[in-house]
């Protein structure tokens, strides 16, 4: 699986293998720097190696190396860990790390005239739009989705799956991006993952996301109202793939998210 890349860019093995149902993974050393052998195994991980590949290492792990479905990537730390960081009680400090890290990827597309070749957020949300017809959560979210896209601010090159495994620490360069989906859209969506992680469970303590949502304004500058409407349209979209895999058990999981916040909404007036 990997040996033509270790031949392409002599690459030493570091570690075991890890399979996921989009990409293959290898730590390696390239020339004597720790590193990750990523491949591909999907059209949407691919579209993510690209907008590495353009980033070249601006608020996001180095690519060292690409060919095809294959890049070889700067390896960054797995401790300090913003779960940890939760963990450990220090939950704001760890959404301002991941809203700063949103900000960064957005504060350099906003420094180029040509962006990469990538899908819209519109597209994505036709998985909420069909599901939508099973009415009650999907409907409502539904709804507040295409308010949000029919009328959109701050478009921008997004991650599209910001959360606290995919901002990783460099000791040279910080907190830096790994893992994005690609996409273009308004910037308010790339903060709304936030809310749903560390884990759901945790995402549904009592009070957590009405601290986490001020903070996170704080950080960023959106309308709190407007965030909370990506938080529950992301959300609503979420739960509808969970149901396109057939699992109902996470897509409820999911809406216990839509439900706080349309209540923090309502608060919100």
């Amino acid at each position: 699986m990997f040996g033509r890349y270790l031949n392409r860019w002599n690459l030493v093995p570091d570690g075991e293998a890890i399979h996921t149902h989009s990409s293959d993974l290898l730590p390696v050393q390239f020339e004597e720097k720790p590193a990750m052998l990523k491949v591909a195994r999907s059209d949407e991980e691919g579209t993510g190696n690209n907008l590495m590949v353009w980033l070249n290492g601006r608020g996001a792990a180095h690519v060292y190396a690409h060919e095809g479905e294959a890049m070889v990537l700067e390896r960054l730390n797995t401790e300090p860990s913003l779960t940890d960081m939760v963990n450990a009680g220090q939950d704001d400090e760890a959404t301002r790390l991941l809203c700063r890290a949103a900000a960064e990827l957005h504060r350099v597309s906003g420094t180029e005239t040509e962006l990469p070749d990538l899908p819209t957020l519109r597209r994505w949300f036709r998985a909420l739009e069909k599901t939508a017809t099973q009415g009650g959560l999907y409907a409502a979210t539904w709804e507040i989705a295409r308010e949000l896209l029919n009328a959109p601010q701050d478009l921008t090159v997004l991650h599209g799956d910001i959360h606290h495994g995919n901002v990783m620490h460099s000791p040279e360069r910080g907190w830096l991006l790994i893992d994005p989906k690609g996409l273009l859209g308004e910037r308010g969506f790339d903060y709304a993952n936030i809310f749903y992680n560390p884990d759901t469970a945790y995402a549904a303590t009592p009070g957590r996301m009405a601290q986490q949502v001020q903070v996170a304004c704080e950080e960023s500058g959106l309308a709190r109202t407007r965030l909370l409407k990506w938080i529950a349209a992301y959300s609503g979209l979420s739960a509808a793939w969970w149901l396109e895999d057939d699992d109902h058990d996470e897509a409820w999981k999911v809406l216990e998210i839509v439900e706080i916040a349309l209540a923090e909404l309502s608060v919100s007036g």
